[in-house]
């Protein structure tokens, strides 16, 4: 993709000729997390508290913090989603989902986008082709029994193969979500299959707070407004994304729901301008794009 180093027309419009395409993504990881009881060797590292046990016992002390995410995080998430009219992408890891039936089922009644964050909480980069193959179908098969609907999208934990993408559009996926070098979809082409690549942003994720304990909710609400209203400036321009990832048991506590809901406000209220963000799932962007700039086989060397 060429650089732009000075406006140029736009090569395509969002709905309503809108200046930036907002993507609100909560990831539910909760209840699929690394733990011995699920036949992991060690329980899960990642911790609020930054304490990684690397012994063969179960951590009920972080198995309960992860457990939050589920009893109080995911109720004050979707509340505000549906005070403020606003549809989200869940990456859902399927076992999270599978255990929590009732999140399941409010994710679908507010007509939310359920996208596959795998089988599991679990790192995709040791399996092989066949073992990656099956636990892309075992995530989705999930998926789909849970929520009535099959995924499009995908996320892994981390780390991916050199076979991911390809496999993923050999089982049909619309788009991979594993890419943090551009603002806006793209195509790209594996195993000859095209698929959309919609990109990521871990720099406005709420995971900060649990990496650097002293990046306080204010820094990050800061962050993720200047992040947007910058964002709406460059898309007067040129089609460009924004991307807000967030955690049921990271944002959904009291110290940090306060600053979702001032973002949640803060972008709705922005919707309404002319050229607003369009706030939209990742299934409407990438199908957004696909029909704006159609898929061109690159072309062969002579």
């Amino acid at each position: 993709m060429p650089m732009d180093f000075k406006p140029t027309p736009k090569r395509y419009p969002w709905p309503g000729d809108a200046h930036l395409a907002l993507s609100i993504v909560v990831n539910v990881e909760e209840g699929a997390e690394a733990n011995i009881n699920d036949g992991d060797k060690y329980p899960e590292p990642v911790d609020e508290m930054g304490i990684a046990l690397k012994r063969s016992v179960r951590n009920f002390g972080n198995e309960s913090n992860y457990r939050y995410g589920i009893t109080r995080g995911a109720p004050r998430v979707m509340r505000l989603l549906q005070e403020h009219g606003i549809r989200a992408t869940f990456t859902a890891c399927a076992l999270a989902l599978e255990r929590a039936p009732a999140l399941a089922q409010e994710i679908v009644r507010q007509g939310h986008e359920v996208t596959s964050h795998g089988w599991r909480w679990a790192h995709q980069f040791h399996m092989n082709e066949d073992e990656e193959r099956a636990y892309i179908r075992k995530a989705v098969e999930s998926l789909t029994r849970t929520t009535g609907r099959k995924p499009t999208g995908w996320l892994s934990r981390y780390l991916l193969t050199p076979n991911t993408r390809r496999l993923l559009a050999e089982e049909g996926f619309l788009y991979h979500m594993d890419d943090y070098g551009d603002d806006e979809p793209f195509w790209d082409e594996a195993g000859g299959k095209p698929i959309v690549i919609v990109p990521y942003q871990v720099d406005n994720n709420d995971m900060k707070m649990w990496a650097e304990p002293s990046y306080t909710p204010d820094q990050w609400l800061k962050y993720a407004i200047d992040n947007l209203d910058w964002a709406l400036r460059e898309g007067a321009t040129h089609p460009t994304m924004m991307s807000l990832g967030l955690h049921l048991r990271i944002i959904g506590r009291p110290g940090r729901i306060w600053a979702l809901e001032k973002f949640l406000a803060y972008a709705k209220q922005r919707s309404q301008e002319p050229n607003g963000p369009w706030i939209a799932t990742r299934e409407e962007i990438a199908r957004h794009f696909a029909a704006q700039v159609p898929y061109q086989a690159p072309a062969q060397a002579a």
